[in-house]
């Protein structure tokens, strides 16, 4: 990562440079995205894989599978002839709440609708649920 934060550095220097001497708007346009190119990959450095390690380590360097199996049972879903089947609007919504479940963002947006709802953190501290105060919640798995 630090190779790459290297580069695009030499190239904004490079750029900067010759947008300078051109004074020429398309050059201009070249460094502004190369600019915004190195402040997101500066940013989000801590999420990109490093693919070479999970490879040495015999990790999977691919989701292809994942995504397979998610447009399979979307693509399913979204056909009209289908009983149980999803609007546009809905499989957006579902995919938004359960982007927040995943996240453990969820219980607070319903509780910022609900202020009454459990106190925050009961639930993950006894691991029981309101519905069913004698057993324990299962937990969620991410795909």
């Amino acid at each position: 990562m630090n190779q790459a934060l290297n580069e695009l550095q030499s190239l904004e220097m490079d750029l900067d440079a010759a947008a300078f001497e051109s004074k020429n708007e398309n050059s201009q346009k070249l460094l502004k995205g190369v600019e915004e190119l190195h402040t997101y990959v500066e940013r989000n450095q801590e999420f990109v894989p490093n693919y070479g390690e999970r490879y040495r380590n015999g990790e999977r360097i691919a989701s292809g599978f994942v995504e397979s199996a998610i447009n399979q049972v979307v693509s399913k879903r979204m056909v009209k002839k289908q009983q149980m089947g999803w609007s546009q609007r809905g499989a957006h919504l579902l995919l938004q709440i359960r982007t927040r479940v995943l996240d453990e963002e969820w219980e607070n947006t319903f509780r910022r609708w609900y202020p009454d709802f459990r106190p925050q953190g009961q639930a993950k501290e006894s691991g029981l649920t309101p519905e069913n105060p004698g057993q324990p919640r299962l937990p969620l798995y991410r795909c």
